[in-house]
Parts: structure tokens; sequence; C-alpha cells
């Protein structure tokens, strides 16, 4: 990475690999979903209303199987700039070894943010279907691919940036408690093999 990062951003970037690292570990693919989600031309959203918006999300992880089945991490950047409002990056992680189709995936989460979350008043953009290159770090990340993993932790470097010109707390009318980065738990060690690893 080219980029000088700050004491903050260095410690998002950090977790975030230690985060990928045993999720690693533990599942010999990993599906990086990476979809941004946003409220268009709805600025009246409140951070407040935002904030309950995305831990909803979260929490559907639970009880939307057919969107969250084999969902084993996440990774979120919210944000807030005068053009986009408050809008959140953000990279779901799925088990590779029992989902594949990552832009049918992103098309999932964004329809689920937009008509059912936000009841019509969101709006997504899938990384997964728009932004593949020669060097994409997002879609399928298997175990052994050491230069497809560089791809990724730049992919995902960009949910750890610390913007003041996008500064969530310019709309931080009500004080609400919010953090601008956050990931999923660190997985357990598991005493159970995984599948075995050919490579």
């Amino acid at each position: 990475m080219d980029k000088k990062y700050n004491k903050k951003e260095l410690k998002r970037l950090q977790s975030t690999s230690e985060y990928l690292d045993a999720l690693q570990k533990k599942h010999s693919k990993l599906l990086i979903v990476r979809v941004d989600l946003s409220y268009g031309e709805n600025k009246d959203v409140t951070l407040e209303q935002a904030n309950k918006d995305f831990n909803r999300l979260l929490n559907n992880r639970r009880g939307k199987p057919k969107i969250f089945k084999h969902n084993v991490g996440y990774t979120e950047m919210v944000e807030y700039t005068e053009k986009k409002g408050i809008h959140f990056h953000t990279a779901f992680i799925f088990d590779g070894q029992k989902v594949s189709k990552d832009q049918i995936k992103g098309e999932q989460l964004g329809v689920h943010w937009r008509d059912n979350i936000t009841n019509g008043k969101g709006i997504y953009y899938n990384c997964n279907r728009n932004d593949y290159g020669e060097h994409h770090g997002i879609g399928m990340l298997e175990h052994y691919d050491k230069e497809k993993r560089k791809n990724t932790d730049e992919a995902l470097a960009y949910l750890c940036k610390d913007d003041e010109n996008q500064d969530i707390q310019k709309v931080n009318q009500n004080n609400t408690t919010i953090k601008q980065f956050r990931r999923g738990r660190m997985p357990q060690n598991s005493s159970k093999q995984g599948r075995p690893r050919n490579k």
C-alpha cells in the first residue's frame, strides 16, 4: 500500500487484516461481497435513523436465512457527504464453500436494504456486479491465493479510511452513539478440522 495512513487508519487496517486471517484459518474459501448502502435523494434521514437501519440489517443476519445463511463476518464504514448524505460502505463475508454467486448475493443484500430495511427510501450499489477488474479484491478468495488476498486487503482498506471531509459527526445533532468503523466478532478457534486443503 503506497498511501500513508494515520494512527486510526493503521489500527483499523490491522484489525481488518487480523480478522481476515482468522476467518481464513476457519474457512478455506471466503466470498467477499461489497455493497454500498445509502438513501439517495432522501437527505432528511437522521444519523439516529440510519444507525437504527443498519443495526436492524445486522440483526437480520439471524432471521433471514435466504440472504444471510453462511454469513461468517462483515466490516462496515459509515460516512457523510453533502452529495451522498449518510451512507454505509460494507463488506459481507460468506463461507465460500457454501456460497459462490457473489453478484447475486450483492443484489439480495441491496434489495433487502432498499425494500425491507428502509421501506423504499434506500438505494444501493452492488460493487461485485459493477467493479470487476483485473486486480479486484472482492468475490471468491481462496486460502492459497496470496495475490488475491493482497487485493482484498486493498479493497477493504477503503472501509478503514479516516477522512475529515466525510466525518459523520457533522450530522450527529442528537449525540447519537455510533462507531464510524465496525467489523464482526473475531471467530472462535474451532477444534474441528475443516475441509482438507489440497493446495
